[in-house]
């Protein structure tokens, strides 16, 4: 495994200088503005032009006017597949912008900034953001070898280099051919506490197709950044699905994920009770759009929406009545089925969105990251813009960037997991409030 992480800090300018680190100075640098504000700011601009020289030139100019004066510390981009044959000169062309700036990016079938979703068609979103006080620490991961999953929290505090007392917060990129889960798993053992938001890259069959652009390209391997510092990161998670039925528990499992009883039953009697009770419209449903939801809280004792882990059911076997379901389950669990169509996944997304909205601190969001499936847009609700547009309606004035992903990262019931048809959004803000400006007594 090749492993590669940087530490930057961005503060403002105090005597000093940084000597020990001229010949690389984004190891372990400290990188002082002068006069730069203490502010966090967000910028977000987008570019459909088939060119890529002119599709870089438009999100630079733009994103940096609506940043104003404050230099940007961290560029996110996200740039579509379409220009997959132009991806080894994007980075170059970004350095040459911001010499001064970490940039780190990924490729998708679609992008979105700048209030728009574009799929399918040429699109670089760039994301710029002036971070005083906050340190970034980037990683890459290549190969498919990361710590035995019993290794003690240190090995993978090894990768990130990052200690969990500077409490950090993760962007995570990555290729859908990488031990993402395995990651994960690790990342929560070392770092319960931090919010972990991403998506694996789109685009296509071609291992070409996908673009991890950290330093240099790669196609393959895992992108992370590690954020600490007077910074916040909270997530919001839209499954856009639905229960249907009673909450059930399973009594019998087979091969980890086959279940073989349901409160003692036959799993396939169950679910066809269930489709039965159901209107015409959602049995007609149940047909294409039916998954089963996994609580992720095994002592609560009134499960709700939202605590439900959504995953695929991938099969039923008519003769034992058995189901079969996209993640490891055991004994004990307990599930629900779910419905997912257009109509219930824009309920979901403004269920969460409002209940994120009254449970969350006082901090003001400066600016987000959206990582959504690439079946929902378009091809879901039939119209363009919809998530990213409903949550600007919450959010007014808050920079929106990100991509369309072939599995999105964020945590359901303080776990992270690798989703599908899903949107996660990660919003950024100041993790300590702005001191009040100085009373002078008179």
């Amino acid at each position: 495994m090749a492993i590669t992480h940087d530490r930057l800090t961005f503060m403002n300018w105090a005597d000093g200088s940084n000597e020990d680190n001229m010949d690389n100075p984004r190891a372990d640098a400290t990188v002082r503005d002068p006069g730069a504000a203490t502010q966090m700011h967000w910028a977000c601009a987008l570019s459909k032009r088939a060119s890529l020289e002119a599709a870089v030139a438009e999100v630079a100019d733009q994103a940096q006017q609506d940043l104003g004066p404050f230099p940007p510390h961290l560029g996110l981009f996200f740039v579509s597949n379409t220009f997959s044959s132009d991806y080894p000169r994007l980075l170059p062309l970004l350095q040459e912008r911001f010499p001064d700036t970490l940039l780190l990016g990924c490729s998708g079938s679609g992008v979105l900034g700048a209030g728009h979703e574009i799929e399918g068609e040429p699109a670089l979103s760039l994301t710029l953001a002036h971070l005083p006080e906050v340190n970034l620490t980037p990683f890459y991961l290549s190969g498919e070898t990361l710590p035995d999953l019993d290794s003690p929290p240190e090995r993978w505090v090894e990768l990130v280099g990052v200690p969990p007392r500077d409490q950090p917060h993760f962007i995570l990129l990555a290729s859908p051919s990488s031990a993402v889960t395995d990651l994960l798993q690790g990342l929560d053992f070392a770092y319960p506490s931090a919010v972990k938001v991403g998506g694996l890259a789109s685009g296509g069959r071609a291992l070409e197709s996908y673009g991890l652009f950290y330093n240099r390209l790669e196609h393959t391997g895992i992108l992370g950044l590690a954020l600490t510092g007077n910074i916040a990161v909270e997530s919001v998670v839209a499954q856009g699905c639905r229960p249907i039925g009673e909450t059930l528990q399973i009594t019998e499992v087979e091969r980890n994920n086959i279940i073989v009883k349901l409160d003692s039953r036959s799993p396939l009697e169950v679910l066809q009770e269930t489709v039965a009770s159901l209107s015409e419209a959602d049995r007609q449903l149940a047909q294409q759009a039916l998954f089963v939801g996994v609580a992720t809280d095994p002592f609560k004792l009134k499960l709700e929406h939202g605590d439900f882990l959504i995953r695929n059911l991938m099969g039923v076997d008519p003769r034992s009545g058995a189901l079969a379901i996209a993640d490891r389950v055991r004994p004990g669990q307990r599930i629900q089925f779910h419905l997912r169509d257009a109509r219930t996944s824009a309920e979901d997304l403004e269920l969460v969105l409002n209940r994120f909205l009254r449970s969350r601190s006082d901090r003001e969001p400066v600016g987000a990251l959206m990582f959504s499936c690439v079946g929902r847009g378009a091809e879901l609700y039939d119209e363009v813009d919809f998530d990213s547009n409903l949550f600007s309606r919450h959010f007014q004035d808050v920079p929106l960037g990100g991509f369309f992903c072939n599995g999105e990262i964020g945590p359901v019931g303080g776990t992270t997991f690798l989703h599908g048809f899903t949107s996660v959004f990660g919003i950024f803000s100041p993790a300590a409030p702005e001191p009040d400006e100085p009373t002078t007594h008179l």
